[in-house]
């Protein structure tokens, strides 16, 4: 295994679905679907014939059965059959999108069937992958690039037949394998992003690979601005400038965001105590901690917690969870947890909380 690999696992591992709603298509005839703006990663999955899709101001790209298209983000686009179709509204299609349930969506009754299988990916909101916005607002993988990553291929051939199944256990496996299926293909976009691409190129950058690995593995040391630049053999300014153009922020408010990713974690799923966790996440003070904590997430640790967990669960936690600092070192993932803290919104542009 190579550092980028041990890098890119380390960015990818917060990725944790919480739940999902996905849906079944099958089409006949002229059509065509307008969705919107989504607050999660929608993902489409073609197994028979072909659609377009299309995003504002590009060219539409083609589906041929065995491809996967992913929505990072869940940017606004169509579905359709390359007709001159009206577009429908998603809404008018998929009224009550309720989480953890699942349809099937029917168009048509005569012509060519088409087949898709469409799924809106959704996530705890305390955590989000660096480089996660540097993706493509949407990313195609062809059935002959996902014919090289046998692993991804064969989740998604056992992912039909699993959706279609119903008995104990079925509704968190069929998450789990979307899951699967989506840190797979993230791992495949990052793997061969285009060379001007920032992800590929903090991951090829030597200083800020070895800067990126330590935020993510060592976050719990005495971080600096000069220690870190030492650890990657650059200068400090150099280090800040290219940091920020390459992870899109610099490395303090990074190194920040990791802790308080690991911090969330520990509040919903381990038992620590609240006067434990700023040492453990490399925070010299408890109160510059809570300070950056309600900065970010706009309320306290304590109150965090109890909103998460509930007083009731968290009282009879206490005899089953361990520490996090006992179980198995600062590394160790946890359960649940991605999507973002708290950022600017993509491109100026407020989303809206409707799934695909």
């Amino acid at each position: 295994m190579t550092e980028d690999d041990d890098l890119l696992s380390e960015l990818l591992k917060p990725l944790r679905l919480v739940s999902l709603f996905y849906s079944r298509w099958d089409v006949r005839g002229p059509w065509h679907v307008q969705g919107d703006d989504d607050e999660c990663a929608v993902l489409h999955y073609m197994l028979r014939n072909q659609c377009y899709v299309t995003l504002d101001g590009r060219m539409p790209i083609l589906l041929r059965p065995g491809d996967l298209a992913v929505f990072p983000y869940g940017t606004a686009h169509t579905l359709g059959d390359g007709s001159a179709e009206p577009a429908q509204p998603l809404g008018t299609l998929l009224r009550n999108r309720q989480l953890g349930t699942s349809t099937t969506v029917r168009i048509g009754e005569q012509g060519e069937r088409t087949e898709l299988l469409c799924a809106s990916l959704h996530f705890d909101p305390t955590a989000e992958p660096p480089l996660y916005r540097s993706l493509p607002s949407v990313i195609v993988l062809s059935r002959d690039m996902l014919a090289r990553e046998p692993l991804l291929m064969r989740t998604l051939e056992c992912l039909l037949p699993e959706t279609e199944r119903r008995g104990p256990g079925s509704q968190l496996v069929t998450l789990r394998a979307f899951e699967m299926v989506f840190v797979l293909a993230l791992r495949v976009a990052l793997q061969h992003s285009s060379q001007d691409s920032r992800a590929l190129r903090a991951l090829d950058h030597p200083g800020i690979s070895r800067t990126l690995m330590a935020i993510y593995t060592e976050y719990q040391q005495p971080w600096t601005l000069d220690t870190l630049a030492r650890h990657a053999g650059m200068s400090r300014s150099n280090l800040a400038k290219t940091f920020r153009e390459l992870v899109g922020e610099g490395p303090a408010k990074h190194l920040t965001r990791r802790r308080l990713q690991k911090a969330t974690e520990m509040l919903t799923e381990t038992n620590t105590p609240l006067a434990a966790i700023p040492q453990l996440i490399g925070y010299q003070s408890t109160v510059g901690f809570h300070l950056a904590f309600r900065k970010v997430l706009g309320e306290t640790p304590g109150s965090y917690r109890q909103r998460r967990v509930g007083p009731e669960t968290l009282h009879r936690g206490r005899s089953r969870r361990r520490p996090a600092a006992t179980r198995g070192g600062h590394d160790e993932p946890a359960v649940p947890v991605l999507a973002h803290l708290p950022t600017a919104t993509q491109g100026g542009r407020k989303r809206s909380g409707r799934t695909t």
